[in-house]
């Protein structure tokens, strides 16, 4: 049990690393707008993800209701981004 609540975390924290990564890469448009929405969008999948570790991990109900209410407020702010990025290309 103890590896698993040890594999879940090390995931956590891959998943941190990675999303930072990916937003530090991101080559600036000049656009604020733009930059806003993709940067966001991309923090806002970081959080979906690390949501989905700790519902695959968690042991606390608090922590497990918790990220069920990040993956759904996540994946509706996820969808206007890319609503928003779709018609401002």
């Amino acid at each position: 049990m103890k590896g698993q609540a040890d594999q879940g975390s090390q995931q956590l924290h891959q998943k941190m690393r990675s999303g930072m990564e990916s937003m530090q890469a991101m080559k600036p448009t000049g656009n604020v707008d733009k930059d806003f929405a993709m940067m966001m969008k991309m923090h806002h999948q970081q959080a979906l993800d690390m949501a989905e570790i700790e519902l695959r991990n968690g042991k606390s109900q608090e922590m497990r209701d918790m990220a069920q209410m990040i993956i759904t407020a996540q994946k509706k702010e996820i969808a206007q981004f890319d609503k928003w990025l779709a018609a401002n290309k």
